[in-house]
């Protein structure tokens, strides 16, 4: 009876294998991470997860938009697992292009804000960049630049520096405006913004940093993180830019600062969907958090998490806006079209 039993099953097995079709087996034991965060201290954070779980971390790391546009390419044969990448618009934009599939997690429910999880639970949060007005202590009072809306101010003409209207931090910045104010005021503070240039928008958020160190600017806007690493130089060049400038938490007395991210979603075609959730739900733990911190000089999200950074805690608490990060990815296709209308290249 047992021959029989045997000889029956290994017929089926053998079917099941020429069919294309083989027994499910136990997933291995790695993960397949795409990632544009290229950040030499996420090694730690890394190798901290396979320390923790045993899982092997395969990584595959560029710049975010060809790194979404590989994914999209590869679809349904895509190895990856997980994206990592920055921004708001930028995994809004993964998550419209249907790579991400939605994950349920009580420990990403527990740990994460409402507003660092998307209502399709598809992408979230996992740390926090506020994008800020930076100004030159010797030739701009800081009472004219308090809000947001008086960089449209002519107050300040001439005196504002940005980068690309195009770039996602700005349209990140301006999908809030939309969301707080309505198109017709965020368009209207968009042509005041273009009025006030002190030139064409260019280069990233640390040169406008320091293009008002030398007096090129007035204003500008930056995300944190570029000014806390200008913080923590030993160069003497630096030191003399963070002694010319000062910092400002835009909208204290309104909707607070706006806030951005580095995020994170388990891929629709994810081989290893259970070391992917393990995945996210790690970086919601107070060890990686305070890897984000240290590593980039971000904040971490989660209410409570560590923050052992003497650069970060040394600027202060201030009012965060809480507006839910979808909302920043929904509003970008007119924010565009907004900064398109006025001008702001």
């Amino acid at each position: 009876m047992f021959r029989t039993l045997g000889l029956f099953f290994a017929m089926v097995s053998a079917v099941l294998f020429a069919a294309g079709t083989q027994p499910p087996r136990a997933q291995e034991n790695v993960l397949n991470l795409y990632s544009s965060r290229h950040y030499q201290t996420d090694e730690a954070l890394y190798g901290n997860f396979t320390k923790l779980t045993g899982i092997k971390i395969n990584r595959i790391e560029a710049s975010e938009d060809p790194l979404i546009e590989r994914l999209r390419n590869e679809g349904t044969k895509s190895p990856a697992d997980v994206l990592v990448t920055v921004d708001a618009g930028r995994l809004w934009r993964a998550e419209q292009m249907g790579l991400f599939q939605p994950i349920t997690s009580k420990a990403l429910e527990s740990r994460l804000p409402d507003n660092m999880r998307v209502p399709n639970k598809q992408w979230f949060g996992f740390s926090a960049r506020a994008r800020v007005i930076v100004y030159n202590k010797d030739t701009v009072n800081p009472a004219d630049a308090q809000n947001y809306e008086e960089l449209a101010n002519p107050k300040l003409k001439g005196k504002v520096c940005t980068r690309s209207g195009s770039h996602v931090y700005n349209l990140s910045l301006m999908s809030a405006l939309i969301e707080h104010w309505g198109e017709k005021k965020a368009e209207e503070w968009a042509r005041g913004v273009v009025a006030n240039f002190a030139r064409a928008p260019k280069s990233g958020d640390t040169d406008q940093i320091r293009a008002v160190a030398a007096g090129e600017c007035g204003v500008a806007i930056s995300n944190t993180y570029y000014y806390v690493r200008i913080m923590k130089s030993d160069k003497p060049k630096d030191k003399q830019v963070i002694e010319k400038v000062g910092l400002i938490w835009p909208n204290q007395k309104s909707f607070g600062t706006h806030m951005n991210i580095s995020g994170a979603g388990v891929l629709k075609a994810a081989p290893h969907r259970e070391a992917a959730i393990k995945f996210l739900e790690y970086l919601a733990s107070d060890e990686a958090q305070a890897y984000f911190a240290n590593g980039n000089n971000e904040w971490p999200v989660v209410k409570g998490a560590p923050l052992n950074h003497p650069q970060l805690a040394s600027l202060g608490t201030f009012k965060a806006d809480n507006l839910n990060i979808g909302v920043l990815g929904k509003n970008q296709p007119l924010a565009q079209k907004i900064f398109d209308r006025v001008g702001y290249k």
